[in-house]
């Protein structure tokens, strides 16, 4: 869905500015440095309105999150969200998945999230996929050894594809379910997360652990 042009989104986004990273290729490599008792840096990719990033960040104050959106119009909504909470946290950044490296440094981040991301559905679209091996090599490229990847969708082909690009790249998966909330509502949910389920949408989700050491392909 096409977000509608916010009129305003200039001093709105001006407003926010305490949660508000301009430049975040001049964090690279000292993100840690925003709040130096974090026992982890997390990252979570495609933030949209930040229902999932703020609810997160208040549940583990402790750990330091950052939410990257490259749709400002929605990102604007998740860091007033994170202003009115007053959290210390939780910092935003408008920006593209596919320049990570230049964002973050070589095993710089514990954890990514990445949550009901674009399926681009067609064969010829697949590069575009998220969970595409090239950005797969730019997840493993920040994040340390051990470090994790969760994914969710409702969207079982996107899931199916995923979970072969996983292997490929040498991720590790586990906790792999078709139907997550089968059973009742497990963890911190997404916008959309809470419409799938509403609707009765089956949830896709797993795990990837990283594993510097293994081939990509082995």
């Amino acid at each position: 869905m096409r977000m509608r042009k916010k009129h305003n989104l200039g001093p709105r986004m001006e407003a926010c500015d305490r949660v508000w990273i301009r430049d975040p290729a001049q964090h690279r490599g000292r993100w840690r440095e925003l709040m130096p008792e974090a026992r982890a840096l997390r990252l979570e990719i495609g933030c949209g309105k930040g229902k999932f990033t703020v609810e997160t960040a208040k549940a583990e104050p402790d750990v330091l999150l950052i939410a990257l959106e490259k749709v400002p119009d929605a990102m604007v909504m998740a860091m007033e969200y994170a202003v009115r909470e007053e959290l210390r946290n939780v910092f935003f950044i408008d920006a593209d998945a596919a320049i990570l490296p230049e964002l973050f440094a070589e095993d710089e981040v514990d954890r990514i999230y990445l949550n009901f991301c674009d399926p681009w559905p067609r064969n010829k679209t697949a590069k575009l996929r998220l969970t595409y091996r090239t950005f797969l090599e730019k997840y493993r490229a920040v994040l340390r050894d051990g470090g994790e990847l969760y994914f969710k969708t409702d969207n079982r082909p996107l899931f199916d594809f995923s979970l072969e690009e996983f292997a490929r790249c040498g991720l590790e998966t586990r906790a792999v379910t078709n139907d997550l909330h089968k059973d009742g509502v497990v963890g911190i949910l997404t916008g959309y997360e809470e419409k799938f389920l509403a609707l009765g949408t089956p949830i896709n989700r797993c795990e990837c652990i990283v594993h510097k050491g293994a081939e990509a392909g082995a």
